[in-house]
């Protein structure tokens, strides 16, 4: 609703990059708090999350090439200011993030899940600023409605992110943003009492999944159609990455608390082996 803060000269400072940094900022800062209190070192996480920072600004502009195809007809496109200032694919970023997680945590020595655990919450929260970041902007819109929260953006939000202007949208920035907020604090509780590691983030990336789904069915900005699937299937690319998501980590949630039961069951029957046998 408020793209552009204010200028500097003619150089515009945009509402969307503020509440991307404030984003970024916030996600490394809970981070770094979390895995302190797990005991995992403080300046490996610091080190760790830049690095993420950087691959996920990678991973979400690799995949807005793949879903926005005027950047794929006009390569020049790549180096202009609005290429620069978007802010990517949210699934491409996080994809970027986990691959060099993975690769940074073995060359840093940090136990995988539980390095992820104290991820996921700065995720969560990142996810809320970055959407409230698309609704200042007009990015990410909906489709229109009748409801009574229905919303109407401005001419320089049309001018900049081509959003419709001449009626009411559902505001789909602002279901996701307040749905994360809620996740956020969920998984904040869920930290403490997580029962194995990877609980906190495999819910995340579940919960997510869910979520994003549900939206993406009143999303209404152009989104690509890679390979002709949105075609053939009905569902948008974020819809069909959530699928895959969403399923893998549902089935490492029941794998992993299973294993979790198995391995409690044992050593509380160990005292009574060792007793026997004695």
């Amino acid at each position: 609703m408020y793209p552009e803060l204010f200028r500097i000269g003619s150089f515009p400072i945009n509402t969307y990059g503020v509440f991307l940094a404030i984003a970024f900022l916030t996600a490394i800062l809970i981070t770094v708090k979390l895995a302190e209190r797990d005991g995992l070192p403080r300046e490996r996480i610091y080190d760790l999350s830049l690095w993420m920072l950087l691959a996920s600004l990678i991973g979400s502009k690799i995949l807005m090439l793949f879903t926005e195809p005027e950047y794929r007809e006009n390569p020049l496109g790549l180096l202009s200011l609005d290429f620069l200032r978007s802010g990517g694919v949210f699934y491409g970023g996080l994809l970027g993030a986990v691959i060099a997680g993975y690769f940074l945590m073995k060359r840093y020595q940090l136990p995988w899940w539980k390095t992820a655990d104290a991820c996921a919450p700065g995720i969560a929260i990142g996810n809320f600023f970055g959407r409230q970041g698309c609704f200042a902007a007009g990015c990410c819109w909906g489709e229109p409605t009748s409801l009574p929260w229905g919303v109407k953006f401005t001419e320089l939000g049309h001018d900049i992110t081509g959003v419709p202007i001449d009626q009411h949208l559902h505001p789909t920035q602002l279901y996701e943003s307040f749905a994360m907020l809620l996740v956020f604090v969920f998984l904040l509780w869920l930290h403490k009492r997580k029962r194995f590691d990877g609980q906190v983030i495999l819910v995340y990336a579940f919960v997510y999944s869910v979520i994003r789904f549900a939206i993406e069915f009143v999303r209404d900005d152009p989104r690509g159609d890679i390979l002709g699937l949105t075609t053939l299937t009905g569902l948008s690319t974020s819809q069909m990455i959530s699928l895959i998501v969403g399923s893998i980590a549902l089935i490492l949630l029941i794998t992993r608390n299973r294993k979790t039961r198995v391995l409690n069951y044992e050593d509380s029957r160990a005292p009574i082996r060792a007793g026997v046998t004695d």
